[in-house]
């Protein structure tokens, strides 16, 4: 990805799925998480517990030795400001576009709060489409209002 620094972890798990041909829905059954979140994990932007890592270790045919690593807390974040990748750059835009009405949407229903990206779920569908296929993004986050103090 252009403008992403991708980690050595990150690179060699890459590497892994690619030689397996597993998928990440494959990957989904195999380890019993959401395949956005095994996702999140490869590219070290989510830890798992010791038995996740190696159950996705052994999923992309590795050893054990990244076990710790992939159990480590992460440094979240994909890099610069503004991203360059075509797919990636189209979610900033619909936050340039939509953020300001999606936030007063949310104050209207909710009050003044935010969506925790903590208490998250992700979840990515196809939607067969005559006229194209549609890509189909569910953020599901926790309401989490502001205390007063």
């Amino acid at each position: 990805m252009a403008n992403v620094e991708i980690s050595e972890i990150a690179k060699k798990l890459l590497a892994a799925k690619e030689a397996t041909g597993v998928t990440f829905a494959e990957l989904e059954t195999k380890v019993g998480r959401d395949e956005v979140w095994i996702a999140s994990v490869i590219y070290r932007q989510a830890s798992a517990s010791a038995e996740e890592a190696t159950k996705l270790l052994e999923a992309l045919g590795l050893g054990t030795d990244l076990v710790s690593e992939l159990a480590a807390c992460p440094v979240k974040g994909l890099g610069p400001l503004v991203p360059t990748d075509p797919l990636i750059y189209r979610f900033y835009e619909i936050m340039q576009v939509y953020g300001m009405p999606l936030k007063d949407v949310i104050h209207e229903k909710f009050g003044d709060g935010i969506m925790s990206a903590i208490d998250f779920t992700l979840d990515v569908e196809k939607e067969e489409d005559p006229k194209g296929d549609r890509v189909k993004v569910i953020m599901s986050g926790k309401f989490l209002p502001y205390k007063k103090w």
